[in-house]
């Protein structure tokens, strides 16, 4: 997920999607230990993603507390 369309949501759309990715991440570390896992790579991204959200939550809530 690119930072730009991260940027242009809202706070709650970051937190629905926050929510969705940590399921999704879940779902994929389950999917390795039971060794159906096509693609170890996609928990890297989908990690990433979380921590490209968490960072602009974190961002957005030091501009709130700037005013």
């Amino acid at each position: 997920m690119k930072i730009e369309k991260i940027r242009n949501m809202s706070q709650s759309e970051l937190a629905s999607e926050e929510m969705k990715l940590r399921k999704e991440l879940f779902n994929l570390r389950f999917q390795h230990v039971t060794g159906q896992l096509d693609n170890p790579l996609k928990m890297k991204e989908i990690k990433r993603d979380i921590a490209r959200i968490k960072t602009v939550i974190r961002e957005n809530e030091l501009k709130a507390a700037e005013k």
